[in-house]
C-alpha cells in the first residue's frame, strides 16, 4: 500500500528547473522528505545544490504550476508513485536512475506484479506482430505482466496480448499522461488505462519529444526481469532498450528471423552478441527458470482452443498452404491469419514449412 504524504511537495520539487533525477534523490539522501528540504534554509541547500536552485526551493512551491497536477490527482483512476511509497516496484528502485517521482494511471495493484518486457519495431511485419501478440498472450497467462511503449507495431501489439490474458499489461510512455501518443493507440491508451496501467516519469502537459523516449527505455527494461525483442533493425529504439537491460542484470531474449529482413538484422546481431535465442514462450520461461517459481502454465488457453480455431482449421485442409492463399479465403486480415496460424502451431495443430507454408497436423 502506499504511505500518506503530502503530494504537493513532491510534484513542486520534481518540477523546479535544473531538479533532475539525481538532484532530486540527493536532496532526499541529505534533508529526507520533500517537506524536510523545504525547511532548510538557503544557506544549508546550497551545501548540496547550485544557489539558483536552492534560491527557487526557497522560495517554496509554486501551487499555480502544480494546480493543474493536483486537478488530475482528484480522479481515483490518476496516481502519483514517489520514492516513500512502499509499492514502489522493488526492481526499478535497483536500478542506477530510479524516477523520485512518477505517474501512474489505471490499476495501481499492478505495480507488484512480475513485469516482463517486449518490445520492437514501429514499422513491424504481420509475423512479427503476430509473435509479439502471442509471446504477450502466453506469458501473460504464465504470470508476467507485460511492459512495452506503447508505440505502433510490436509494442502495440505486445500490449494487445497482455490485456487480452491473466496478468495484463502496462505501458512506459514518454509524454505526460495527459496525452496520447502516436494518436492512433488512443483506443489501446483507453484499454489500458481501464484493465492495465500506464506509467510516466514525465510531468502532465510534456509532449512527444524525441529524448524522452529512450529515456523512458530504462524504465521498461528496470521494471523487468527480462525483455524480449522481437523485430528490430540495426538502429532500432529497441536495441538500446535490451542494452539498458544487459546493463541493468536483466535477461534479454531475441526471436530470430529471416536472413533476408531487415528487421532481423538487430535480432541476429543480437544473438552474434550471446542473447537468448528464443522460439517459443517455454524458451523464456526456462531461461527465467519460471516453473520453480509459479505453477505450471500451457501457452495455449481457452481463447487459442480448437474450438476457436476449427473454421481456419477447415478452410486449410490437409495440404500445405501459404498466408495469403488463407487471407483470400477466409476474408480474415493477414494479421489476424498471422496470429492464428501461431497459436495453433504453439497448440500443435499445424506445423510450419520451409517457404512460408503451412499443414494442418490434426
Amino acid at each position: 500500500m502506499p504511505v500518506a504524504h503530502d503530494h504537493s511537495s513532491w510534484i513542486a520539487l520534481s518540477l523546479i528547473p535544473g531538479v533532475g533525477n539525481e538532484t532530486f534523490r540527493r536532496l532526499l539522501t541529505v534533508f529526507g522528505e520533500p517537506e524536510k528540504i523545504y525547511a532548510a534554509g538557503f544557506a544549508s541547500l546550497s551545501r548540496v545544490v547550485k544557489p539558483t536552485i536552492a534560491r527557487l526551493i526557497c522560495d517554496g512551491p509554486d501551487r499555480g504550476a502544480i494546480e493543474p497536477t493536483l486537478d488530475w490527482l482528484a480522479d481515483p483512476a490518476n496516481h502519483l508513485v514517489t520514492l516513500a511509497d512502499q509499492d514502489y516496484p522493488p526492481l526499478l528502485l535497483q536500478t542506477a536512475d530510479p524516477p523520485p517521482v512518477f505517474y501512474l494511471k489505471g490499476r495501481r495493484e499492478l505495480l507488484g506484479a512480475n513485469f516482463l518486457a517486449i518490445v520492437g519495431s514501429r514499422n513491424a511485419s504481420s509475423q512479427g506482430i503476430a509473435n509479439a501478440e502471442a509471446f504477450a498472450y502466453s506469458l501473460s497467462n504464465c504470470g508476467f505482466c507485460i511492459v512495452s511503449g506503447m508505440a505502433a507495431g510490436i509494442d502495440a501489439a505486445a500490449h494487445r496480448g497482455g490485456l487480452n490474458a491473466a496478468s495484463s499489461s502496462l505501458a512506459v510512455v514518454g509524454t505526460g499522461l495527459d496525452s496520447v501518443y502516436p494518436a492512433r493507440n488512443h483506443g489501446l491508451a483507453h484499454e489500458l488505462a481501464k484493465n492495465g496501467a500506464l506509467i510516466s516519469e514525465f510531468p502532465l502537459g510534456t509532449p512527444a519529444l524525441a529524448p524522452n523516449f529512450p529515456r523512458r527505455n530504462r524504465i521498461i527494461s528496470g521494471l523487468s526481469l527480462g525483455c524480449l525483442v522481437v523485430e528490430a533493425a540495426l538502429k532500432s529504439g529497441s536495441l538500446i532498450t535490451a542494452r539498458m537491460a544487459a546493463e541493468q542484470g536483466r535477461e534479454v531474449f531475441a526471436i530470430p528471423g529471416s536472413i533476408h529482413s531487415p528487421l532481423s538484422k538487430g535480432c541476429h546481431a543480437l544473438i552474434k552478441q550471446g542473447v537468448k535465442l528464443v522460439e517459443s514462450a517455454e524458451d523464456v520461461l526456462a531461461e527465467l527458470n519460471w516453473a520453480s517459481k509459479s505453477d505450471p502454465c500451457s501457452v495455449a488457453t481457452a481463447s487459442s482452443s480448437l474450438e476457436t480455431y476449427q473454421p481456419l482449421l477447415e478452410i486449410m485442409g490437409f495440404d500445405p498452404v501459404d498466408i495469403d492463399s488463407l487471407v483470400s479465403r477466409s476474408g480474415l486480415t493477414s494479421n489476424s491469419v498471422c496470429s492464428m496460424l501461431l497459436h495453433m502451431e504453439l497448440d500443435g495443430c499445424i506445423a510450419s514449412l520451409p517457404g512460408g507454408m503451412y499443414q494442418r497436423l490434426s
